[in-house]
This record gives C-alpha cells, structure tokens and sequence, in this order.
C-alpha cells in the first residue's frame, strides 16, 4: 500500500505541475500583448505607454517565461495565490466564492445524474431486448450526443421564456439551480445509464450465477450479494472521467445561465489576462481530480480484493 501511495503521490506531482505550466504557456503565448488585455481590464481603453511598461514590469513579462512561471509557481507551492493582475485582491477570497456557487450546482447535478440513471438502467434490464430496454438505449444515447450549451438554451426557452416557470439568469433563490442542475444532470445521467446497464448485463452472465439459483438462493439475495457488487465495479472506474465531463459543463452552464461560479469566474479571467485568477481556477480543478482519483482508486481496490493482492 505504501508502493501505492507513492506512485500516485508522484503522479499528481507531474500533473499538477503539468496543469501549472500547461496554462501559463497557453496564456504567455496567446495572440496580443497580455499587458496591453491587464491595463484595459484595470483602466479602460486609453492607456499609456508608461502604464504598459509598469504592468509588464509588475507581472514579469519582461523577465521571460521560465522567470515569470517561477515567480508564479514558488509561492504557490507554499499556499500562496497571489493577487489578481486587474484589482489588486487575493486571489483565494474570490476563488473560495466562486466555489460556494459551483460546489452545490455540481452535487445537485450528480445528484439528479444518479436519481435518474439508477431506475433508468434497471428498468431496462429487467427484459433486455425489449422495447423497454431499447428506448432506454436510445434516450441515453441522445442524451451523450446532446451538447450542454444547446440543452441549457432550450431549457431556457421553454421552461423561462415560452412558459415562464423557472427564472433562467442569476443564482439568488434556489429556484436558479434548477435548469442548470437539469441540464448538467441530463447529461451525466445519460452516461450513467449506459455503463450502469452495460454493468448489470455483463454481471449476470457470470458463470457462478446459476449454481446459486440450483441452491435455491432467492433471485432478490443474486442479485444484492453478486450482481449489483459486480455492477458497481465498472460505474466507479468511470466515476473520475464522469467528474471531468461535469466540470467541463459546469464552466459552459454558468456562462450560458450567468451565474457566477468558478466556470464564470475562469471565462472573465482569460478575457482579463488575469493570469493568477486562471492558474487558480486550473490548480483548484487539477487538485479536485486527483483526489477523486485516489478516493476511486482505493474504492475499486476494495470492491476487487485481485487488485490489492496483485499490489501486494
């Protein structure tokens, strides 16, 4: 186990550092002068030449990458953020706001994505072949095809615009939550589906099965003992890419139903050259997936002993 923890531990060092150094070069290296993008961000359109000269030497640009990288990344790995190029402020403060909005959206999100999945896929294994099962097929199928930003927009004109149920703009009531929640949850529930059924049907081919049914154990005990531990194995292996598809939406949804949140908070920040602000966002979301990952990790070792004795 001691092997296992070292080895994931240097995995998340190169990918941090990877996500860190990844970022910056996209934005070092982005068409017009990031400078130029800071002092707009700050002062509006008119700025001088003096003030350009005092923000490429306030963010380092005129040291070269490699100096401003470091410069950024040494305080970070001491828990340091910095400051927002455009306003001065911590960067942490802000970030932690954004969180509050984003966290729950996400939860809800998986939430619904579970709720709807689960009876979904048992539904259409309890006859597989029928029509039942196909449509649930089909539903999921549209539901992986269909993109985020198109779905939120419908939502938006049927359920705000054409009906006027649900306020589409915003985040002050929890009524706010409810399209953006529907339309990551469609999604996720869509993918869930599929590996959930897949789960189930390849479960309840296993050859052991039967001997169980000649014993005279209860189809109920199957299939709580044997089929749904063996169902649950492949859902969890899928959970961490799941986890990225949803942050990926999460970032298209804010903007889509202007909500504030990290997926918004990392779009102005691009547009502002905000370098601190997006890195923030990128180490925060690089952090999220390696910890997921170890907890699934530890998860499907403990669901299949074979891999923690092949460890050992």
């Amino acid at each position: 186990m001691i092997g296992v923890f070292t080895g994931f531990l240097l995995r998340a060092i190169v990918v941090l550092i990877g996500a860190a150094l990844a970022t910056f070069a996209l934005l070092w290296h982005a068409p017009g002068d990031p400078a130029l993008a800071i002092a707009e961000a700050r002062y509006g359109q008119n700025v001088s030449k003096e003030v350009l000269d005092f923000i490429r030497s306030e963010a380092g640009f005129d040291d070269g990458f490699w100096t401003a990288f470091w410069a950024w990344l040494s305080p970070l790995m001491l828990g340091d953020f910095g400051q927002s190029s455009v306003n001065g402020r911590e960067v942490w403060p802000d970030v932690v706001t954004a969180m509050s909005y984003t966290f729950p959206l996400a939860l809800v999100s998986l939430a619904l994505g579970l709720a709807v999945s689960v009876p979904l896929a048992l539904i259409a294994t309890r006859k597989p072949g029928s029509w039942l099962d196909r449509g649930a097929v089909a539903l999921a199928s549209v539901g992986v095809a269909i993109p985020a930003f198109w779905l939120g927009l419908l939502l938006i004109l049927l359920f705000a615009v054409q009906l006027g149920w649900l306020p589409a703009m915003g985040a002050e009531t929890s009524a706010h939550s409810i399209l953006p929640a529907m339309t990551l949850g469609f999604g996720v529930a869509a993918s869930l589906t599929r590996i959930i059924r897949s789960g189930i049907l390849e479960a309840r081919g296993q050859p052991f099965l039967p001997a169980f049914t000649r014993r005279g154990v209860a189809r109920r005990d199957i299939a709580r003992d044997h089929v749904a531990p063996h169902a649950v194995v492949p859902v969890v292996t899928v959970l961490g890419l799941e986890l990225a598809f949803l942050l990926e939406g999460l970032v298209v949804v804010e903007v889509i139903f202007a909500r504030p949140g990290l997926g918004s908070f990392l779009v102005n920040a691009i547009f502002a050259r905000d370098f601190p602000k997006v890195q923030a966002v990128v180490i925060l979301a690089a952090v999220i997936f390696v910890v997921v990952n170890l907890a699934i990790d530890l998860i499907y070792r403990s669901l299949d002993p074979r891999v923690s004795g092949r460890d050992a």
